[in-house]
Parts: C-alpha cells; structure tokens; sequence
C-alpha cells in the first residue's frame, strides 16, 4: 500500500487502494506527501451500486453471457459459515456460497 502511494508523482499522482487488507495492516507516511498533493482513494467492491448495477448482471447472467460459476471456489452451509470467513481471512476462496437451506 505504502509503496504505491509513496511513488505517485507530485502535484497529480493517485493510489488507489483495491481489496481489503491484512488486519494487521498499518498505513504510515509523512505528511508532506499529502501536502505535496498525492491523492490516495480507496475502493469497496469497486464502488459498485448494487440498486442500479445488479438488475443489469442478472440479466446478463440469464442470458448465460455472465460465467459466475467459475469464481465460486467454495460452498458452505449456513451451519458452517465460520468456515466461509476462514477462507476469506486465510486468502483460500475467490467467493464462497452460504446455502441457506438444505446441506
């Protein structure tokens, strides 16, 4: 993270930071590189809007021109979904599916 924002160029260089980091992650830089006027963003889920994205991926989806299935790497039940939050933690899963019903 650091590095990215620390080899931005002055006056209109931009780290954007994607993902969700290490929970042991700590973000430390001297002030002059703000005040140099490096901007540093940060993005959730792309700054996806779900109310007016989603109607657009589900048909894209049903019309079979959207392959989710290849980026489920997992599936757990609602029983055993402290093991979906393992796999994310440890980094072992692109996405995992919650059955909330049945095994």
């Amino acid at each position: 993270m650091i590095q990215a924002f620390e080899s931005c160029h002055d006056g209109w260089g931009v780290a954007v930071l994607v993902g969700v980091p290490h929970s042991d992650a700590v973000f430390a830089t001297s002030p002059v590189n703000f005040l140099n006027e490096r901007t540093l963003k940060g993005t959730f889920f792309g700054n996806y809007k779900p109310r007016s994205d989603l109607p657009g991926l589900v048909e894209l989806y049903l019309a079979k021109k959207l392959e989710l299935e290849k980026f489920i790497t997992h599936e757990v039940s609602f029983a055993d979904i402290n093991k979906a939050f393992d796999y994310m933690i440890k980094g072992e899963s692109l996405r995992c599916v919650v059955k909330m019903i049945g095994n």
